[in-house]
């Protein structure tokens, strides 16, 4: 299922692994576990936000895939089904 994940980072816990030098590295590795079809970073509400939308197969991808964001960054995560144009259709087709 096609998901997007919204991490809201803590500034402080952000800024601690930006002046680590460690944010690269800890990026690549985040985007190697979830694999994401289209990834976005910005502000949303006030803080750092990393916007991913991905293919989960499973809901127990969810401990491993989330759990390095909540403990190196201290994320508040959210998790939304979300459909491209093709899958919309799709849905829409089946409608009667």
């Amino acid at each position: 299922m096609r998901v997007l994940l919204q991490a809201h980072l803590d500034t402080e816990k952000a800024n601690d692994v930006i002046r680590s030098g460690k944010m690269p590295q800890l990026m690549k590795e985040i985007m190697e576990a979830f694999k994401p079809e289209v990834s976005y970073f910005g502000p949303d509400n006030g803080v750092r936000t990393v916007f991913l939308v991905f293919d989960m197969q499973d809901s127990s991808q969810l401990p491993p895939l989330t759990e390095q964001l909540f403990q190196l960054f201290g994320a508040k995560v959210d998790y939304t089904p979300v459909m491209n144009l093709d899958d919309l259709q799709k849905g829409l087709s089946q409608l009667k």
